[in-house]
């Protein structure tokens, strides 16, 4: 069997996160109270489908996806007051997204993303005098 690519949505519920996919014709879903407990459970609930199949999944081969909400949530050493100066945008308007108050357009989301993902490629090319 051709081992099917694996996305997940992740989201912030009121007692932790929820995590889902659709495999094929399998639904793969479980819930826990934090983000580490919850890939546990989401490779052992994936695994647990494929078992009789033989398939095997390691955690680096599931690509999570967030929901703003649930990605700054996980990702508290974002600071959401510094972010929207970098990309420009109202703190009060990313705060609003951030707490799931209002829902950004494709366009905001992809403006959040790539600040972000600057943030990150700036962090890969840091390095400390020792």
């Amino acid at each position: 069997m051709k081992r099917p690519k694996i996305k997940v949505t992740v989201t912030k519920e009121d007692t932790g996160y929820s995590a889902n996919t659709l495999v094929g014709s399998n639904f793969v879903g479980t819930e826990a109270a934090t983000f580490e407990e919850l890939k546990a459970n989401f490779l052992e609930a994936l695994n647990l489908t494929f078992e009789d199949k033989g398939v095997v999944y390691a955690i680096e081969e599931i690509k999570f996806e967030y929901d703003l909400e649930s990605f700054f949530d996980f990702y508290k050493v974002i600071n959401a007051k510094a972010l929207s100066e970098r990309i420009g945008m109202n703190q009060s308007l990313l705060a609003q997204y951030i707490k799931g108050i209002k829902k950004p357009s494709a366009l905001q989301t992809k403006r959040i993303l790539e600040g972000v993902q600057q943030i990150g490629r700036e962090l890969m090319e840091v390095s400390f005098l020792l």
